[in-house]
C-alpha cells in the first residue's frame, strides 16, 4: 500500500502573521515550515503568504532574493494562499499602492489597498463562503478588497452588509486562493483545509517538485 500524501506547506516568514498560519496548518496535520530563503521555497509543495504590510513584504522579498523565485513558482502552478496583504501580493493590479509597489502576481484581479480604512476601522463579519456549509467568521484588519476580477477568477465570498456590501473579499483562480480577511485568527481551520486540499491534489497529480 502506498504512503498517504503529506505535502509540505510553507509560510512566507518575512513579516506578518506567520506563527498563526503555521499553528493552523500543523493542527490540520500538515507539515508546515517558515520560508525565508529560496532553497526553503524550493522544498515546499504549497505556500501561504500571510497578512502584514504588503510593500514591506515585497521589499524584503526583493532583499532576500525571493521575489523572482516566488513569481516563478506561482507561474509554474504552485498552490498559494494569500491573506490580507498576501492577497495584494498575489494580485496582478493594485489600486492605492505605493509608487514602487511590486507584487508576485498570478491572480487576474485588481485589488484596492486598505480599502476598508485604517486600523481603527477593523471589523468582523460572518460571511457565506463558497464550498463551506456554514458561514466563516471573518476578521478584517486594514484589509483590501477586490475591485474587479477576470473571467477565470471564481468569487468565493462577498461582504453581506454595511457600506461595503457586495465587495469581493475572497477569490480563487486555478491553484491560487486569496482572502481579504485573516482566516488564521481563531480556531476555524476550514479555509486552510480547502487550500490544503488544493496542495494535496497538486502533489497527487505530480506537479510538485517534491512529489
Amino acid at each position: 500500500m502506498s504512503e498517504p500524501v503529506r505535502p509540505r506547506i510553507g509560510v512566507l516568514a518575512l513579516q506578518g502573521d506567520v506563527r498563526e498560519h503555521l499553528t493552523t496548518l500543523g493542527a490540520l496535520g500538515f507539515e508546515a515550515m517558515a520560508v525565508r530563503r529560496p532553497d526553503e521555497l524550493d522544498s515546499c509543495d504549497g505556500l501561504v503568504i500571510p497578512g502584514g504590510e504588503s510593500t514591506t513584504m515585497a521589499k524584503l522579498a526583493r532583499i532576500f532574493d525571493l521575489l523572482d523565485p516566488l513569481r516563478e513558482r506561482v507561474a509554474d502552478g504552485m498552490p498559494t494562499l494569500g491573506t490580507c496583504a498576501g492577497m495584494i501580493l498575489l494580485a496582478d493590479r493594485v489600486e492605492d499602492g505605493s509608487a514602487d509597489q511590486e507584487t508576485v502576481g498570478g491572480l487576474d484581479i485588481t485589488v484596492r489597498r486598505n480599502a476598508f480604512g485604517r486600523q481603527v476601522d477593523s471589523f468582523e463579519e460572518d460571511l457565506a463562503f463558497a464550498g463551506l456549509d456554514a458561514p466563516v467568521h471573518a476578521v478584517f484588519i486594514r484589509a483590501p478588497w477586490v475591485e474587479s476580477a477576470g473571467a477565470e477568477v471564481e468569487v468565493l465570498a462577498r461582504v453581506s452588509a454595511g457600506p461595503a456590501v457586495g465587495r469581493i473579499v475572497a477569490v480563487r483562480q486555478g491553484s491560487l486562493m486569496a482572502t481579504s480577511f485573516h482566516p488564521e485568527v481563531g480556531t476555524d481551520g476550514r479555509i486552510h483545509r480547502l487550500f490544503c486540499d488544493l496542495v494535496t491534489r497538486s502533489v497527487t497529480e505530480g506537479r510538485s517538485p517534491t512529489a
